[in-house]
């Protein structure tokens, strides 16, 4: 393989000048940046990412750890927001290499080996929760980090993240379903220990207020995000004393467990009974009818989390970036 000094006599310029067309080609004249570029590429270099990374402290190699989920089914959201991440670490020359890792104190292990063998540079978290080892680890270790979500029932974050507005998505979704004419909105969601959950339900709830909609009884607590769960969630809301006329969701698999539901009792959906997802999965499209869904800006949350992860340390940008949903609007949510 050709060296750093083989590529500088190539080009004709000092090592020194082709360290700036690898690291800072701003600080080089276009034509220089263009003479040592096609050396570069002639020779077919390759930087030691070792050697770079340990004398600039940069992040080259993104370590991230592939959540598992219940009954090891794959989550259609997560598998979109791995494809982003990868494209988006690619788009500034750098890559992610995917590990798995228990939670919790067990998965320490995990991150301290990979970093002691300089596998990677620093970490992309998810699934992050209350008390979370990960962070106060870290930052002992001066490792670079950056989360996807907040860290609920904390005071104050443990470090930068990423995460999308749950609060304001449900909120949108349960102001247009009452637009629409609904009166009486039920909100399917998981159990209150998940601060997600939580922030979700608090859209949803806050904005029945605000409109004089009814909220007591009208939340259901479903163990798990499951197609099962949320029909016998719709099933505990249509069988009440008062049924609802739609359902706010938090997630796209109870929303399409509800429809199965409504299906199930001769109910058309978006028609006698409006529904609302959370996260426009591949799936909400192709029912009958469309889901009217809430979509996270998938692609702009992995460019955030690479831009803070690697932006230099003395950045003036946010280091806690919270983003906005959009509402997709298809046939589950027809005017009642």
């Amino acid at each position: 393989m050709a060296t750093l000094k083989q590529v500088a006599a190539h080009a004709d310029v000092s090592v020194q000048t082709v360290s700036n067309a690898l690291n800072a080609p701003h600080r080089l004249r276009p034509d220089t940046l263009e003479r040592v570029t096609r050396s570069i590429e002639l020779l077919n270099y390759r930087p030691n990412r070792n050697a770079r990374s340990l004398r600039t402290s940069a992040v080259e190699l993104i370590g991230y750890c592939v959540p598992s989920w219940h009954g090891g089914q794959a989550h259609l959201v997560m598998d979109q927001f791995l494809h982003a991440l990868c494209a988006a670490a690619e788009t500034t020359g750098r890559h992610i290499l995917l590990f798995t890792a228990p939670s919790g104190a067990d998965g320490m292990s995990v991150y301290d080996d990979l970093h002691a063998r300089r596998l990677v540079d620093g970490f992309v978290l998810s699934q992050t929760e209350t008390h979370d080892p990960r962070h106060g680890w870290l930052k002992e270790q001066a490792i670079p980090f950056v989360s996807f979500g907040r860290v609920w029932k904390e005071s104050t974050q443990p470090g930068p993240y990423v995460d999308v507005d749950g609060a304001g998505g449900c909120a949108m979704a349960t102001r247009h379903l009452y637009d629409g004419g609904r009166r009486r909105i039920g909100f399917l969601g998981w159990p209150r220990t998940s601060g997600l959950a939580e922030d979700r339900l608090t859209g949803w709830r806050d904005t029945c207020v605000e409109l004089g909609l009814p909220v007591d009884g009208l939340a259901v607590h479903c163990v798990e995000d499951t197609f099962d769960e949320g029909a016998r969630g719709a099933a505990s809301l249509l069988d009440a004393s008062e049924p609802v006329d739609a359902i706010v969701a938090l997630s796209d698999v109870l929303a399409l467990g509800a429809m199965r539901e409504l299906n199930r009792r001769g109910l058309a959906a978006g028609t006698d009974v409006a529904v609302t997802g959370f996260d426009d999965s591949p799936l909400a499209s192709v029912v009958s009818p469309a889901l009217t869904t809430v979509r996270q800006p998938i692609d702009l949350i992995a460019h955030e989390l690479i831009d803070i992860l690697t932006g230099p340390a003395e950045s003036e940008a946010p280091a806690e970036r919270l983003l906005q949903p959009e509402l997709i609007v298809r046939g589950s949510s027809a005017p009642g």
